[in-house]
């Protein structure tokens, strides 16, 4: 090839042209081979002597056989287009059974004990050598890790990935109840709005993270007795239990809660908030494969519908 010559002076289509050439030794094979016409199969066979200053195929008999610069370069040009036929243009395949890829999810203290082991139950399945992180970020640094790639995905309520740049996806909505324990000394199942505002609480206000109880709460001026904040939900299980403190959780979590210890469970005296809880991924991952398989696993097990 000519020094001049660069690689933006390549085009691939000539490459292909080359080929099918060097495979046929034929203008009308390779137009045939090529579904071109042999006007359009001859100028590009042109193009190509010209670029490299070498006949290339010159017509013997039937034939058009292969200079010595031709048969050169014939295994390269095959190993180009091999390349980016299996490595460009073949669609990445996940095979989850035999991977063991390393997975890094965000998500909320909640998620590591309510919706974490449906998604193993559903990774032992159908892939026994995946490996998963999980970790707990504030809204900032969960959008960076996103958009580093250092995150896959992120599970909760998080309305600030409700932006340009980033996928979305429901998994499922829950309301907020309130929890007592079951022995408490004033309040049996249920709970008034006098006693509910009376009531000493327990909040939990994870730094850097949306509290959408308290947002609803401040917008119908209501006030509640804080006498504890926390920043982690599963915190409040003991501390529930053994107080006659009382705390407005996600109605799962209270399930969870009920299930493990002397907690009971009431409806809030007013109207709930309803969340919903989505998956947020990337667009720099959207046709991933991998994260894509991941996505359908995480809606799979925790989708209600």
């Amino acid at each position: 090839m000519d020094n001049k010559n660069k690689l933006s002076d390549i085009d691939l289509n000539l490459l292909v042209v080359f080929h099918a050439m060097a495979e046929q030794q034929s203008v009308t094979r390779a137009a045939e081979a090529l579904s071109l016409s042999q006007p359009a199969t001859s100028a590009a066979l042109a193009r190509l002597r010209a670029l490299l200053g070498d006949p290339l195929f010159v017509k013997t008999g039937t034939s058009m056989r292969p200079t010595p610069r031709a048969l050169l370069l014939a295994p390269t040009v095959r190993q180009v287009l091999t390349t980016i036929k299996e490595d460009i243009l073949k669609a990445s395949v996940f095979d989850s059974m035999t991977s063991t890829r390393s997975f890094h999810l965000l998500a909320p203290d909640i998620a590591e004990v309510i919706v974490l082991p449906r998604i193993l139950k559903r990774l032992r399945q159908v892939a026994p050598n995946i490996k998963v992180k999980v970790t707990s970020m504030p809204r900032l640094a969960t959008a960076h890790a996103l958009e580093s790639g250092t995150a896959d995905l992120a599970i909760g309520y998080l309305p600030d990935l409700q932006k340009s740049g980033f996928f979305q996806q429901r998994l499922f909505k829950h309301a907020y109840v309130c929890i007592a324990r079951s022995d408490h000394p004033s309040l049996r199942g249920r709970i008034n709005l006098k006693e509910y505002l009376a009531a000493p609480h327990a909040v939990v206000l994870p730094e850097g993270r949306e509290h959408l109880v308290e947002q609803f709460l401040n917008a119908k001026q209501i006030r509640r007795n804080v006498v504890l904040e926390l920043s982690h939900f599963m915190s409040l299980q003991t501390i529930i239990a053994s107080s006659d403190l009382v705390a407005t959780v996600p109605e799962d979590l209270a399930d969870f809660f009920a299930a493990h210890g002397n907690i009971q469970i009431m409806p809030l005296p007013l109207k709930s908030p309803e969340v919903q809880v989505h998956q947020f991924w990337h667009q720099r991952l959207n046709k991933d494969a991998a994260n894509s398989w991941l996505r359908g696993l995480v809606f799979e097990a925790l989708s209600m519908g």
